[in-house]
């Protein structure tokens, strides 16, 4: 079924955002879904990055070029998708160098002290309010969109 342009647009934004993640650091859902301009939709990042495609021969993004296992949810726990997801997920992690601590209730987790990532803009933008008379003026995004850079997302 195609997507309507609305929908191609969500799912290339966040499959952007999602690249720009650094190797070795995780974010949130909701976190990316602020990044975007749309704070209320996490759950539609998570279905998102559920959606990303396995292959390379027919999508422009795919698994080998998003690298969706830097998205956990807000407390840190990487969410099951289906069976062995989750243990999936840690693996391609703790690939980068991400500690990824199991509980006793077999549940995956991540310090989001120690390895989350979470800017107030995404790198691609910086500079650009400076085109558009940012606050600042000085195109460094610093004073601009207080409390995005809380990890409470």
């Amino acid at each position: 079924m195609p997507r309507t342009d609305e929908a191609e647009w969500w799912f290339n934004a966040v499959y952007e955002a999602v690249q720009e993640i650094p190797r070795g650091r995780i974010t949130s859902y909701g976190h990316i879904a602020l990044l975007l301009g749309y704070p209320k939709r996490p759950r539609q990042v998570g279905v998102t990055l559920k959606h990303l495609p396995q292959s390379s021969s027919e999508h422009f993004f795919h698994e080998a070029n998003v690298p969706w296992q830097r998205v956990i949810n807000s407390r840190g726990m990487i969410s099951h998708r289906g069976p062995g997801s989750a243990e999936r997920q840690a693996e391609a992690l703790r690939a980068e160098g991400v500690q990824v601590d199991v509980d006793a209730m077999g549940e995956f987790y991540v310090d989001v002290a120690k390895f989350g990532w979470f800017p107030e803009m995404l790198p691609s933008e910086e500079g650009l309010d400076s085109d558009l008379g940012g606050e600042d003026g000085d195109g460094d995004g610093e004073g601009q969109g207080e409390g995005r850079g809380s990890a409470g997302l």
